[in-house]
């Protein structure tokens, strides 16, 4: 353990490259006149988690040395692990006409600028190899590589200096960096933290697991991601009023702490598993709920893969502790919640709703079973498909 009692960030040092005083002023003077790049949006979710520390011990976007490793190998260019690409790219007419050792304007859509980038390094973009490695797929139709696809040829490296993580953040009640939750783990004094990762409302079996994983923790991180996501998944705006629902009225708030986790999902399966373990290690937890089809999407990963490929590493090398939960569901047998190892009930015993089914009845304005979600998280649920139609 570190600082505190707490668990040392990813690499050792807890990265900041946000600058402010006499440096920011000069660069947002000196930005008007650079080359300008508009981010697209996962790149944009990349940059505030670079300049707050979530992804330390990286200090700007991945080299090609880092790129090629981490696509090969799982890891760093110095050999610590590392699962996903984190690249900053362009078009091969725009690269061609940067000179190495030029700063650059990074910006969002509105050609606001968030940071400048000191390009040491161009290479190109292998965007085959990346899906190949990292998505397990080529597919154009897996929204991950699709959103590969879309970016630019080359790749550009170097320092970066952040001038404002994001524009106008949304939920900043709920929005805090990497030290700051570390610094309010510290102040509950809990020594253990688990993460539960989500970009979905929390359902009963969310809410079994979660609290399982309390049991055997000091505290709990509602870690819910909030940055890019595919077309059909539920806003985030909407996600967060339940979150908020139910913890207000069905956790214990002395062992509980939501906030939002800035970052654009990828839909990496196995290798996005190990990703959201570093970063949340970062974060200050020392546990991580790895559940059924981590981070997946379709049938491009195997129910349980996310879970298996921590096997592949020596747990030293990870330092955040994957907790490896099955499928959950209400059994009527037992009367309670259970899994496949807790219960002898046959599959009809089971209340078990798919996706679809979900949606179709909340859509009808029909409650799912209480077995299945809290009345008040479906209500709310009804009444934003009604809003939204």
């Amino acid at each position: 353990m570190g600082a505190n009692g707490l668990i040392p960030p990813h690499g050792g040092t807890l990265v900041n490259l946000v600058v402010d005083g006499q440096r920011r002023e000069a660069l947002e003077q000196a930005a008007r006149k650079m080359p300008r790049i508009q981010l697209l949006e996962r790149e944009q979710c990349d940059v505030e988690l670079l300049a707050i520390g979530g992804m330390s011990p990286l200090r700007g976007f991945m080299g090609a040395a880092d790129f090629h490793r981490v696509c090969d190998e799982v890891k760093l260019a110095n050999g610590l692990v590392w699962s996903v690409p984190v690249t900053c790219s362009t078009d091969a007419g725009t690269a061609e006409r940067i000179e190495l050792g030029q700063p650059v304007a990074l910006s969002d859509e509105q050609d606001r600028t968030l940071a400048v980038l000191t390009v040491e390094e161009k290479y190109p973009h292998d965007k085959a190899k990346e899906a190949e490695k990292v998505y397990l797929t080529t597919d154009a139709a897996h929204p991950g590589v699709a959103v590969v696809q879309s970016q630019g040829e080359v790749c550009l490296a170097g320092p970066l200096e952040v001038l404002t993580p994001r524009h106008e953040p949304p939920f900043p009640e709920h929005r805090r960096t990497p030290a700051q939750t570390r610094a309010a783990f510290a102040e509950h004094g809990w020594r253990t933290v688990v993460a539960f990762q989500t970009r979905n409302p929390i359902h009963r079996a969310h809410e079994y697991i979660t609290k399982c994983a309390l049991e055997i923790c000091d505290g709990l991180l509602i870690h819910p991601l909030v940055g890019q996501t595919q077309k059909g998944d539920i806003p985030a705006e909407v996600r967060m009023k339940c979150y908020e629902v139910l913890l207000a009225n069905y956790y214990n708030p002395q062992n509980t702490l939501l906030s939002v986790f800035p970052a654009a999902m990828r839909y990496a399966g196995p290798r996005e598993a190990i990703f959201h373990a570093m970063i949340r290690k970062n974060y200050g937890c020392t546990h991580l709920i790895v559940g059924r089809d981590h981070a997946g999407v379709g049938k491009y990963y195997g129910t349980y893969d996310a879970q298996r490929i921590f096997d592949e590493f020596d747990p030293a090398e990870i330092g955040i502790t994957p907790l490896r939960f099955e499928h959950s569901f209400w059994c009527n047998k037992s009367g309670g919640m259970a899994t496949a190892k807790t219960t002898n009930s046959s599959p009809d015993e089971r209340v078990f709703l798919s996706g679809t089914a979900v949606r179709e009845m909340l859509s009808r304005g029909e409650r799912p079973p209480a077995e299945f979600t809290r009345p008040e998280i479906a209500d709310m649920l009804i009444e934003a498909m009604r809003t939204t139609e």
